[in-house]
């Protein structure tokens, strides 16, 4: 028999900053990324900031993950930042 476990949609962040004299940010959050957007943002001088959106489920850090953040203090995330294309 087989499981299949059914995997939640990625949600992006996308920061959008403006590197003027306002330095507004725009955040958009999507399961996919809008390059186009992105280009045209930087084509303008802008910046633009990159991550994942963890799903608002927590589950319970298993005994070893527990003191390994005790001990290091960091957690891993991944993101990308452009500031030109």
């Amino acid at each position: 028999m087989l499981e299949v476990k059914r995997a939640s949609p990625q949600v992006f962040q996308v920061l959008l900053l403006d590197n003027d004299t306002t330095q507004e940010v725009e955040i958009h959050e999507n399961d996919e990324v809008d390059y186009l957007q992105i280009q045209e943002h930087l084509k303008h001088g802008g910046s633009v900031f990159i991550t994942s959106k963890p799903s608002q489920k927590i589950t319970p850090p298993r005994p070893k993950m527990k003191a390994l953040r005790k001990k290091s203090g960091l957690v891993k995330v991944t993101a990308f930042y452009f500031d030109h294309v």
